[in-house]
């Protein structure tokens, strides 16, 4: 088996972080998909408690980070050279590790497709930028 250097752009995985973070804020944000989002899962504006909304937001921030490290070691493996191929290699991360699971979670618990749309859009988007950003971005 040959050995792969494992190089990692550690300002592009962060950026990266940051950029799936506010693709997050701006995606369920009132002028996208907040209204739809909120009505499905039964949340009413103003709702939620100040210090679970600081915890999400703070959790979600480190999670995007991890999110973009996994991404790089795929995107890293695979050699993909161009933006195009990183797009490729987010969409498949998308479907091995959320589509795949999520639809038939959300089938089972009778959940709406509209909330998989909404949530799996998102990460198809996200999963997508960040792999073609990590691609180019050596």
């Amino acid at each position: 088996m040959q050995h792969v250097s494992m190089h990692f752009n550690h300002l592009a995985i962060i950026a990266c972080g940051v950029m799936l973070w506010v693709l997050g804020a701006i995606w369920y944000s009132p002028a996208l998909f907040a209204k739809p989002w909120m009505a499905i899962l039964g949340i009413t504006k103003g709702s939620s408690k100040r210090g679970t909304l600081v915890l999400g937001m703070i959790s979600s921030f480190i999670c995007d980070i991890v999110i973009a490290f996994i991404l790089e070691h795929l995107i890293v493996w695979s050699g993909a050279p161009t933006f195009g191929w990183g797009v490729f290699i987010g969409c498949l991360a998308w479907v091995g590790f959320y589509g795949s699971i999520n639809l038939p979670q959300n089938i089972y618990e009778g959940r709406p497709f509209k909330l998989f749309a909404i949530n799996g859009g998102y990460w198809l988007l996200g999963l997508a930028l960040t792999g073609g950003i990590l691609a180019v971005w050596k």
